[in-house]
């Protein structure tokens, strides 16, 4: 690339960043809403494009077009997507999916969803309270109860709803929640909108938080404090313990949501307790997800009992929603017994990544923070550098996603890999010259 070149590239990146800041302080569309006149004599096409998040869309989409950078999201995967994927016929290398132990396609997790499907059918049909209530469904909660050393466990029909309805459910005036600078929209939503103060506390500094808490604890009844086990966009994790010393100091409740830790970190797949060596019981709200490594699609609580009483019959994603398809929770709960059954998958994990990671740095790649559990970006320091490098590797037969501005700070743009355990070691040395090749 010349010298014009990457200029040009700097100043459309910077004049891209400008255009997304102005929409999302709002603009003039948000200092002067259209009145109700203006609304009877319009139509509603026009008020939607009218609208600061339309405007995002499209300057991103245009700003794309302009630079001849072919969008890389949204891409149609024809089968099972795991270490490798099928993309307009084309066998790709994946690193898009967090199919971590290779457990959605698995025969054996196929095998007892089919079952559920001919003999539940493949929807509750309703709430659980109401007629949705199904067999499989408790013995998943059951399972994943027994495998976090908890009361019990509900599960949702969500992830993301899982931490909104939650957080609101229990929390909100007069209470506080704080939470990682860089945790997961889901708990940041859930925060808001449940009334609560809501603060955050710079990434993984427990020494802040106690800083924090020190300062505004006692103004507040209930204080939760929400982490992640692994953070999904950087692989990097807390230090569990001193959360837990933190929140015990100051009787507060601590959430981890272990997305993407759970079946990854500790050996025996068990997280982030078993990772920092912590017990269950240290830890007040277990959040886990259904669709990373057990193959399902939806979220849970795992806690003690009044916890889950409060969720079961008070949470308004549970209660007024359909209850968790049989088919999924057959699908998961199958996983997580081959989890359980299979350490040398989390064994494999564990090699894969540190060799993603370790062959990276060693060419010289920025990692940021990770630590090879299963989630290594690589930062390219630029939103256009991300994109571009993404659409290289594609035609290179290498499907990736790029994160970029308004997602991360502008510099820290990146392409993010997941690695699963059926990645072959082969697999990753290709992935690793192309991306030196790129960094020239």
């Amino acid at each position: 690339m010349g010298l014009g070149d990457h200029l040009r590239q700097q100043l459309a990146a910077k004049a891209l960043k400008r255009q997304l800041d102005r929409v999302s302080d709002g603009g003039d569309a948000r200092r002067a809403p259209p009145s109700a006149t203006t609304h009877a004599a319009g139509d509603p096409r026009s008020w939607f494009e009218a609208m600061p998040q339309y405007q995002q869309v499209r300057i991103i989409r245009e700003m794309g077009e302009k630079l001849r950078v072919e969008s890389p999201f949204f891409r149609v995967h024809e089968g099972v997507a795991g270490a490798t994927t099928h993309i307009g016929g084309r066998e790709y290398l994946n690193y898009a999916n967090y199919n971590y132990l290779g457990l959605a396609g698995d025969p054996v997790v196929s095998a007892r969803a089919k079952d559920a499907i001919d003999r539940y059918g493949t929807s509750a049909s309703a709430s659980r309270m109401v007629a949705g209530e199904r067999p499989v469904q408790r013995e998943l909660e059951r399972g994943l109860a027994s495998f976090y050393e908890t009361d019990d466990c509900v599960v949702f029909v969500s992830g993301h709803a899982t931490n909104v309805t939650v957080i609101g459910s229990l929390f909100g005036p007069g209470d506080l929640v704080v939470h990682d600078a860089l945790a997961h929209n889901s708990i940041v939503q859930g925060a808001q909108l449940s009334g609560a103060k809501r603060l955050s506390f710079p990434h993984n500094d427990w020494r802040a938080l106690d800083a924090l808490l020190a300062r505004a604890r006692r103004e507040y009844r209930h204080v939760l404090v929400a982490i992640e086990g692994l953070y999904s966009m950087d692989g990097d994790l807390p230090d569990l313990a001193r959360f837990v010393e933190i929140k015990q100091r100051y009787g507060a409740f601590l959430m981890v949501d272990e997305a993407h830790s759970l079946g990854v970190l500790g050996e025996n797949g068990k997280g982030i307790r078993e990772h920092c060596g912590v017990r269950s019981a240290d830890v007040d709200l277990w959040m886990g997800t259904l669709s990373k490594v057990l193959a399902g699609c939806g979220g849970f609580i795992a806690g003690c009992q009044p916890l889950i009483d409060i969720l079961r019959h008070l949470a308004p994603g549970f209660l007024y929603s359909v209850g968790l398809s049989p088919v999924l929770a057959a699908a998961s709960l199958a996983a997580l017994e081959r989890l359980q059954a299979e350490p040398q998958r989390i064994a494999t994990l564990r090699e894969r990544g540190l060799q993603f990671l370790t062959q990276a740095r060693d060419a010289g790649l920025n990692t940021g923070t990770s630590e090879g559990y299963a989630v290594v970006p690589v930062i390219t320091g630029s939103s256009l550098k991300a994109a571009q490098w993404a659409n290289a590797l594609f035609d290179e037969g290498i499907n990736v996603q790029p994160i970029f501005y308004p997602a991360v700070e502008e510099k820290a743009a990146r392409l993010r890999f997941f690695i699963c355990s059926t990645h072959e070691p082969e697999q990753i040395e290709r992935t690793i010259a192309a991306l030196v090749r790129l960094a020239r």
